[in-house]
């Protein structure tokens, strides 16, 4: 079978098709998850999975899935697959390749009428990019997702219920599947960086995911009138703010080489020109690849903040906005897909994925890995572009990766 090869046309025209969803007309596509776009994707899916003869079903967090029985009865089943929502105003192949490239295997693999070790599903998995709870569906399938978790999603509690409404859902953590149906997860993504670009290589085989954690900051001074009161005595809570930016850059550049810090969000109260800040709200973000440098981090990100406020004469509160463990692949995972490169000629590297991804939740559950591709523009944008070829590489692997695995069953 190592001459066996995707439909690139047919992979191709699905994307094209599935990308006319929440269209925004220069390029991009806007479909949050479970807003009415994202939904209507999902109904073409169901379509497309039907019409391949795939056995179409979801569970009790939205996720979609289309099963492929080509192994026997009572067979685990190995999932290839990614999600179909976008960031707002986002790229039409971040995740959206992924599940038409799991579609593509699954119906090359059912026109050669091959038996194999286990079933295969293709997945649609549910709020992958967090719009509404991150990894909503993932963590839901792993078991992962608690009640708790719903109670303050990222999102807001009243666009989870809108979302859950709309989609149908009520209890996701009731879609806790038994590992032993599992045999493993395979997930094909745009790369979002630009490694394999400078590398010249088509494939990136990732060998783990980083960990990730966030805080919401809020330093607190005194607000005083900015033209009367002399600098050395203001209790400037901005000033807090942005000296923490500088200085926090400043030590993971020195000090955690490959670790990425971001302050994406701020908030000056009372939110004057000629007042100086009493209260600045910033949001933290921080990523490692091990456990051990996520927890260093995070304690030398805080122990700065609080000299920060000491500085400046300021309170500083601390709230912290949940942590995703670092998550290594699977070695059997990787090495299918090292072996399905050379098959397929294809030049390829290990690398660490910065980005969050659904086979970060199922690694807890199942054999997991993922590959990557090269893509221009980066992603979470109307840019982000992957050449044909690229994709039809990138689907051609997970064949194989696909047959290699599912002949054994149990790896």
């Amino acid at each position: 079978m190592t001459d066996l090869r995707i439909n690139p046309d047919r992979m191709l025209r699905n994307l094209a098709q599935l990308s006319e969803f929440g269209a925004t007309g220069d390029g991009g596509v806007h479909r949050p998850a479970l807003s009415e776009t994202h939904l209507a994707a999902r109904v073409w899916l169901c379509a497309k999975l039907e019409a391949a003869g795939l056995e179409f079903f979801t569970d009790a967090a939205g996720n979609h899935f289309g099963r492929l029985a080509c192994g026997p009865d009572g067979a685990a089943s190995l999932l290839i697959g990614s999600h179909l929502d976008s960031v707002p105003h986002g790229g039409r192949f971040d995740g959206a390749l992924g599940v038409v490239a799991g579609l593509e295997v699954l119906e090359t693999i059912r026109d050669t009428g091959l038996d194999l070790a286990c079933h295969l599903e293709v997945v649609d998995f549910t709020d992958e990019e967090g719009t509404l709870v991150g990894l909503l569906g993932s963590r839901a399938l792993a078991g992962a997702l608690t009640p708790a978790d719903l109670e303050n999603p990222r999102g807001g509690r009243e666009a989870l219920a809108d979302g859950f409404a709309r989609a149908g859902i009520t209890d996701p953590t009731a879609a806790a599947r038994d590992p032993n149906t599992l045999a493993g997860y395979l997930e094909l993504h745009i790369e979002q960086g630009p490694r394999l670009t400078a590398a010249q290589a088509a494939i990136g085989i990732v060998t783990a995911l980083v960990g990730i954690g966030s805080f919401a900051l809020a330093f607190r001074g005194r607000a005083d009138h900015a033209g009367t009161t002399p600098m050395d005595a203001r209790r400037d809570a901005g000033l807090g703010a942005a000296q923490l930016m500088v200085r926090a850059h400043d030590h993971v550049v020195s000090d955690y080489p490959g670790a990425v810090i971001n302050f994406g969000q701020a908030e000056f109260l009372p939110g004057a020109y000629n007042i100086v800040p009493e209260t600045a709200s910033i949001s933290l973000e921080y990523r490692a690849e091990s456990q051990d440098r996520l927890n260093a981090l995070e304690r030398d990100l805080l122990d700065i903040a609080q000299e920060t406020a000491a500085i400046f004469n300021l309170q500083l509160e601390t709230h912290p906005q949940g942590c995703v463990a670092p998550a290594p692949c699977s070695p059997v995972v990787r090495s299918a897909f090292a072996a399905a490169c050379e098959t397929l000629d294809l030049k390829s590297m290990d690398l660490v994925s910065g980005a969050g991804h659904d086979t970060q939740a199922m690694t807890s559950v199942c054999p997991a890995g993922m590959i990557f591709i090269p893509s221009a523009g980066g992603s979470h944008n109307p840019d982000e572009f992957a050449e044909s070829e690229d994709c039809e590489n990138g689907a051609n692997v997970l064949l194989h990766t696909a047959l290699t695995l599912a002949a054994k069953g149990d790896f």
